[in-house]
């Protein structure tokens, strides 16, 4: 369903999680109470549960931050302001990256941002949906353009792994770490994950589109489609609410402040840092390369980012691509 203006003023006026007369909706949004129960009735579709209680009016079972874009911008640095050409936040999308792939076919500048409240088709890795429920998490994506062809950015996903975990510290939020090469990981389980999605030439400029879905709260009922152990940044932090919009501009300003000198210091100026990070080290694990099964111990990334396997024989071999599992854990 596409979110009309007025279930957004009504989102606003609910998101405190307090209760809400339906006279005072009225009121606010210049509508009858009839019609205000009609648009209340579609929150279920958006996934949102509510409360209705005769004499008390409505109340979202959950309170609720909506993405704003003057709230995002007072929190980016002055240095991050310049690199953004445009942040737009969509109630509603099939998915941020295909959207902005879209523009990169265009002469669309670098610096284009793109958030949304819900994905309808969010896209993880291997062409799985990514679960996206509605104001409950991080859905984002930039548009950036590199001059040196898709040589320029190798090894950009660890490079933007680094960005997020950086943001995550500046908010105090510690144990949190990588798994190679894009995912986001806590305490075992993923948290967030980065897709990638470049178009151009080989050796000439292209474009690539960064993609970034970060768990705050995922709700049980939304994640039972997911196959993989999974965790937010509720469960994380103990329930301590997280400021989303801060979130959104923290991240900003570390993905941007990457993206604007990746291409002049390359993947080696982030190694030390992402190995500090790296949850697989010295783990057991499967890689799996389309439905080829590698065994082995992760003894780390080498100089260009490559995962290294410690295979049973003890020969180390390296992998530029993959799709890693704990050992025993879902794929």
């Amino acid at each position: 369903m596409l979110i009309s203006d007025k279930q957004k003023k009504i989102l606003n006026l609910l998101a405190d999680g307090q209760f809400h007369s339906g006279t005072e909706l009225a009121h606010a949004l210049g509508i009858s109470r009839s019609s205000i129960w009609k648009h209340i009735n579609t929150l279920t579709e958006l996934g949102l549960p509510y409360s209705a209680v005769s004499g008390k009016g409505y109340r979202l079972d959950k309170p609720l931050e909506l993405l704003a874009a003057a709230d995002i911008r007072a929190c980016l640095d002055p240095d991050t302001k310049a690199l953004i050409s445009s942040l737009e936040i969509h109630g509603q999308i099939d998915s941020t990256n295909r959207y902005l792939v879209e523009f990169a076919q265009l002469d669309t500048v670098s610096g284009r941002v793109c958030f949304a409240e819900t994905q309808t088709a969010g896209k993880g890795r291997r062409g799985r949906q990514w679960v996206s429920p509605f104001g409950s998490n991080i859905y984002l994506s930039i548009l950036w353009r590199f001059q040196q062809g898709y040589a320029g950015t190798a090894g950009l996903s660890l490079a933007i792994g680094v960005a997020v975990i950086r943001a995550l510290r500046q908010l105090h939020i510690h144990d949190v770490g990588l798994k190679w090469p894009n995912d986001i990981y806590s305490q075992g389980k993923k948290l967030g994950g980065i897709l990638i999605e470049i178009a151009g030439e080989t050796d000439g400029p292209c474009a690539a589109v960064i993609g970034l879905g970060l768990n705050l709260f995922l709700p049980e009922a939304e994640a039972e489609s997911i196959a993989q152990a999974w965790t937010d940044l509720d469960k994380v932090t103990g329930q301590t609410p997280l400021d989303r919009n801060r979130l959104a501009g923290c991240v900003l300003n570390q993905l941007l402040t990457v993206l604007a000198e990746f291409e002049s210091i390359g993947i080696k100026a982030y190694l030390d840092e992402w190995r500090s990070y790296d949850c697989l080290q010295g783990q057991a694990a499967m890689l799996f390369i389309a439905e080829q099964p590698f065994t082995g111990i992760v003894r780390g990334i080498d100089g260009n980012g490559l995962l290294l396997l410690e295979h049973a024989d003890g020969k180390i071999q390296a992998f530029a691509s993959g799709e890693v599992s704990f050992s025993g854990s879902a794929r």
